[in-house]
């Protein structure tokens, strides 16, 4: 069954191709025999479940009518899987399941060049462009940290839990996650710590919590990672967050980082039961990261363990990939800026008559949880930006405030909480998307356009071709190379539709 948007207008949802989750996903499905596929896949949820998500995708993802929801309140979010493992399934002249689709976490893995806070917290951006279809524009609300140095952050309990099961084997994943490993421990601060889990059909303590000043013996246990036997995630997750309890440390950053595949096949592979533990743990100061791998992937449920786990999911499909992560961006973001973020969006009856925000379908949240600091949000490190593209139908000639934009977050330490807002009026619209808006909003909107495509492959007008164009004079104007990789994985995407 496919599920259809409500229509904001041909013009709007032609530019942005925000179409709700669809069937199947085309192309090949994959080298693995259908009964070694079928046994990875015993992590996935059940037909009725996944109609279950696809019903509520729907449902957040149509067009709302501010005269009954002038509010939109959601979750932050920064994972960038979702974008991360379609550009690699693409690569390989395969179609992405359009289950595996988030349009956020595509935008999300895109630089954006926001505004730096001078302090802890968040700087608010709102701006937007009018389309080619009359009335209609799409709004962007961004939200920045402030980076910082890996020597200006505190120091950092970290477990790793290494999936070292069969399927591991394949193409070098292992190999990819030592690789990876071992460039972090030498990017590590000589006052951090670091325990190593491996799981395969059991879990196995390799180093318990150990300090940096100790990093050959480290080196040692990440040497001795080596594929064997079945996937016990469960016995992975246990594991790890035992030896996590046991060397918590109160003043440092307390962090399990799981690298793996994702495909449970052994172990508890109900997903409530591990979900429920990693929030468990998670209450408790114990953050999640998932860093998924390989071409057969488990993208929902490890998605899903890093939201629970106050986290982020990344994925990682080559050295270049581990290089940025390990190296660059993990060292300087294993703290927190903010915990439990939260945006919220209000919009002027008098101007916009509807909206769609692009994506976010399971971090929605209702108005009244926006200020409820019981509420779980978002938890957001160093220098993250995070986007959130609305498709905007507005009433013919009004003028004024479009919308005001909100962000909600508590301290990592104190647990306080703060705010800061921006707002946007019609009038400060770029006139035209695709002449005079910022070249990062014209990216944002093709990637976001390219996310709907994918997912539901429906262009509503505006198909790959005109994509690909406009990638393609994006990239001529841009030195950033994810523009130019992006518009080759519209071509690619032509090639194999």
């Amino acid at each position: 069954m496919r599920f259809r948007p409500l229509m904001v207008g041909a013009g709007l949802v032609a530019l942005l191709g925000l179409a709700a989750c669809g069937g199947g996903a085309g192309g090949t499905s994959g080298e693995a025999a259908p009964a070694q596929a079928d046994e990875r896949r015993r992590s996935v949820p059940s037909a009725s479940s996944r109609q279950e998500q696809q019903d509520q995708a729907a449902r957040e993802d149509s067009e709302k009518d501010t005269t009954s929801a002038q509010i939109s309140t959601f979750a932050l979010d920064v994972d960038t899987a979702s974008y991360g493992y379609a550009r690699r399934t693409l690569k390989e002249g395969r179609w992405p399941a359009p289950a595996e689709i988030r349009p956020e976490e595509w935008v999300n893995a895109f630089r954006q060049d926001y505004a730096q806070p001078p302090d802890d917290g968040f700087t608010v951006h709102v701006d937007g462009a009018r389309l080619p279809s009359r009335d209609e524009a799409v709004l962007r609300v961004g939200l920045q940290t402030r980076a910082s140095q890996a020597a200006e952050r505190r120091p950092a309990n970290l477990t790793f839990v290494v999936d070292v099961s069969g399927s591991m084997a394949e193409a070098g994943r292992l190999d990819l996650v030592k690789s990876a490993l071992l460039k972090l421990l030498d990017q590590l601060a000589p006052g951090d710590q670091v325990s190593i889990v491996s799981f395969s059909d059991e879990a196995s303590l390799l180093a318990s919590m150990t300090p940096l000043t100790a990093r050959d013996e480290l080196r040692r246990a990440v040497n001795e990672l080596a594929v064997a036997g079945g996937t016990n995630l469960e016995a992975g997750l246990v594991t790890g967050y035992q030896e996590a309890a046991k060397a918590f440390r109160p003043a440092a950053t307390n962090r399990v980082i799981v690298l793996s595949d994702g495909l449970a096949n052994q172990g508890s592979t109900q997903w409530q039961a591990l979900l429920d533990r990693v929030k468990e743990h998670a209450a408790k100061q114990v953050t999640l990261l998932t860093v998924g791998v390989g071409r057969e992937y488990g993208d929902e449920l490890m998605e899903q363990l890093a939201d629970n786990g106050d986290g982020m999911a990344v994925y990682v499909s080559s050295e270049e990939e581990a290089e940025k992560i390990f190296t660059t961006q993990l060292p300087a973001n294993i703290e927190l800026r903010a915990r439990d973020a939260k945006a919220q969006v209000v919009f002027n009856q008098a101007v916009v008559e509807s909206y769609r925000l692009v994506g976010y379908e399971n971090r929605a949240l209702s108005a009244e949880e926006f200020r409820d600091d019981s509420r779980d949000g978002g938890e957001i490190g160093p220098g993250h930006s995070v986007t959130a593209l609305y498709a905007l139908k507005l009433k013919p000639g009004a003028d004024g405030q479009l919308a005001q934009a909100t962000v909600r977050w508590q301290d990592p330490d104190t647990r306080a909480a703060s705010e800061a807002s921006e707002s946007l009026r019609s009038g400060d619209l770029a006139a035209s998307v695709w002449d005079k808006a910022p070249v990062r909003l014209q990216v944002d909107v093709v990637v976001a356009a390219f996310a709907g495509y994918m997912r539901d492959k429906e262009a509503f007008g505006m198909d790959l071709s005109a994509l690909g164009e406009h990638a393609t004079r994006l990239a001529a104007t841009s030195e950033d190379p994810m523009v130019a990789e992006l518009a080759t994985l519209i071509d690619r995407a032509k090639s194999i539709r």
